[in-house]
């Protein structure tokens, strides 16, 4: 199966790009101290809103901060959000679904009513509502967008356990006397978590787009750690004389969150396989 997931996913030229691209970007996060050509907190004031050039390739802001040192460096906020984030709802949504999935009856009814009434409340202003509460940092972001947008894994852990535990092998596992962790745990987990993994993907742009819009609130990542949030905040008060403020963190979100959703379509279409 991992040989025919990995021919078909060769075939999609768009996901390889988009993988090639997040491992790159990845990478320039991860050694951004070494390869940012300027500290991206240092304020020099014979640079300010100096336009794109040899010396700052996508211009300064106005402090006369390199804007490509603090993108790159802004990448490890983005990234990190995204992993985290997801991380979080991807386990909470796991544990639950299977939860309601296996056993059931009153146990799925109670999980999946408070997984109705979560979904009730628009997530964003969800969101909003709990970091008023909280001191702004990336840490109290990255929990509260997880605590929030666990709902749809649940759901789809759950469809899969529904339809796994029904299945021959999963009777035979209760013929022989295997406890319901072992089930769960050895016999239906590694079987459910392929539409888990595209989901996780898939939701990665979504904690990207929303601490970015924290950010560009104010209530997100609080300057002067760069983020791409506040630094589209930054480039809005000068967008009349210094474009390049705003199209370039612009663009940073824009290809990095299609690059997540092609790998994560792409992904969903090569584990989209039948045998027979």
């Amino acid at each position: 199966m991992w040989g025919l997931f990995l021919e078909r996913f060769l075939e999609n030229k768009w996901a390889i790009a988009s993988a090639i691209f997040l491992f790159s970007l990845f990478i320039a996060s991860l050694f951004a101290p070494y390869l940012c050509p300027y500290n991206p907190l240092a304020i020099d004031v014979n640079t300010i809103l100096m336009p794109p050039s040899l010396s700052h390739p996508l211009g300064t802001d106005m402090l006369g901060r390199d804007v490509l040192s603090r993108l790159v460096f802004g990448a490890r906020i983005s990234l990190k959000v995204g992993f985290v984030a997801v991380g979080i709802a991807t386990i909470i949504g796991t544990i639950l679904g299977a939860i309601a999935g296996y056993y059931g009856r009153w146990v799925d009814a109670i999980i999946m009513r408070f997984v109705d009434i979560m979904l009730c409340f628009p997530s964003f202003f969800l969101i909003l509502a709990v970091i008023a509460f909280l001191e702004p940092s990336i840490w109290n972001i990255m929990v509260v967008i997880g605590l929030t947008s666990w709902m749809g894994v649940t759901r789809l852990v759950r469809a899969e356990f529904l339809s796994l535990k029904e299945r021959d092998f999963i009777l035979a596992a209760h013929g022989l006397g295997a406890s319901d962790m072992r089930i769960i745990f050895k016999h239906i987990m590694p079987n459910a978590m392929a539409p888990v993994l595209v989901s996780a993907t898939l939701g990665i742009p979504g904690a990207i787009l929303t601490e970015a819009a924290l950010s560009f609130l104010g209530i997100g990542v609080q300057l002067p750690t760069p983020s791409w949030g506040n630094m589209l905040t930054a480039g809005k008060d000068n967008l009349d004389i210094a474009w390049w403020l705003s199209v370039f963190p612009g663009l940073a979100i824009l290809f990095t969150v299609l690059a997540y959703n092609l790998l994560g379509e792409g992904i969903q279409d090569a584990l989209n396989i039948r045998v027979g």
